[in-house]
């Protein structure tokens, strides 16, 4: 799957991904009120507002990006519902020619993280026949427990060709209480790196591994050592935008040729209607309100990688 990752970025020349992350407080209250009319202000309205919201946002802007990163705790916060809003979502974005990367964040003992992979990347076995339940491209994978916990979901990858992202460096102000402790001199998050970068030696495809890293936009510096660090891992960067990562901050966690990276924005795009930048559009026009913000996001990365 990094193969067709990598072909949707060269086709779009567009390396960012949407993070479909809905909060009620981002819909439009005219997508909630039809929603509502339907089923209520229930968990069921509140599943088909999210996911009435995401096929608007998906609708204008599918043409112009390469992927998709849905985050499942905002669907999860509404129970059975909400997953159901997220699996819609997943299978829409995919029948837009879209790569989903589902963050999921998971991470446990071997048979635990194993299920977790089957669940999301793999397939799953009920009898006499085979299902793939959620079917993401890609998952982000927290390696806290190490080897144990990452392995299920390289197997899974190397068997159904899909890819993880796995947390290196998060971009949220605390990270470093973890990710910057010192051992034998060196942070942390590099020798997690280096694992990455050992781990994706097994499961390469044409020119990046299928096992990629979670370095946030607000630690360039970090950026351009991990970068080093893991040459053939495919980078996702969160903390564009809403947490002040800025195109010309980011330039070094790309290769020379523009590629290696791929930078998440989401409030910033799914809610841009309600910047005053975007206000114009109204909270009718939300989904062109999200297309305008994603065609300066791709302007403000070219721009930066061109003038590196």
């Amino acid at each position: 799957m990094i193969n067709q990752l990598v072909s949707n970025i060269k086709k779009t020349g567009a390396p960012i991904v949407v993070g479909l992350d809905p909060m009620l407080s981002y819909i439009p209250e005219q997508v909630q009120k039809k929603a509502f009319a339907e089923f209520g202000e229930t968990l069921e309205g509140a599943a088909e507002a999210i996911w009435q919201f995401n096929k608007e946002i998906v609708d204008k802007t599918y043409d112009l990006i390469p992927a998709v990163k849905p985050q499942i705790a905002m669907y999860e916060q509404f129970g059975i519902p909400g997953l159901t809003a997220f699996k819609k979502t997943v299978d829409y974005c995919k029948e837009k020619g879209l790569v989903v990367i589902g963050d999921i964040k998971r991470g446990d003992i071997g048979s635990t993280s194993a299920a977790y992979a089957t669940g999301h990347i793999g397939k799953v076995q009920v009898g006499g026949n085979t299902f793939a339940p959620f079917d993401e491209d890609f998952v982000t994978v927290n390696p806290y427990l190490g080897s144990d916990g990452v392995k299920p979901f390289i197997d899974v990858c190397k068997k159904e060709q899909k890819g993880l992202f796995i947390l290196v460096k998060t971009s949220n102000p605390s990270s470093g209480e973890f990710q910057d402790q010192l051992i034998d001199g060196r942070p942390l998050y590099e020798l997690v790196g280096e694992k990455v970068n050992e781990w994706g030696q097994e499961c390469m495809g044409c020119s990046y591994s299928y096992v990629g890293a979670v370095v946030g936009a607000t630690y360039p510096e970090m950026g351009k050592v991990l970068r080093k660090i893991m040459p053939k891992a495919y980078i996702l960067v969160p903390g564009y935008g809403a947490q002040g990562g800025q195109g010309k901050d980011l330039v070094h966690f790309f290769n020379e040729d523009g590629l290696g990276a791929i930078v998440n924005s989401s409030r910033g795009i799914i809610a841009a209607y309600k910047q005053e930048k975007y206000a114009s559009f109204g909270a009718e026009a939300f989904g062109d309100a999200s297309r305008a913000a994603v065609e300066d996001m791709i302007a403000d990365i070219r721009g930066a990688l061109e003038n590196r």
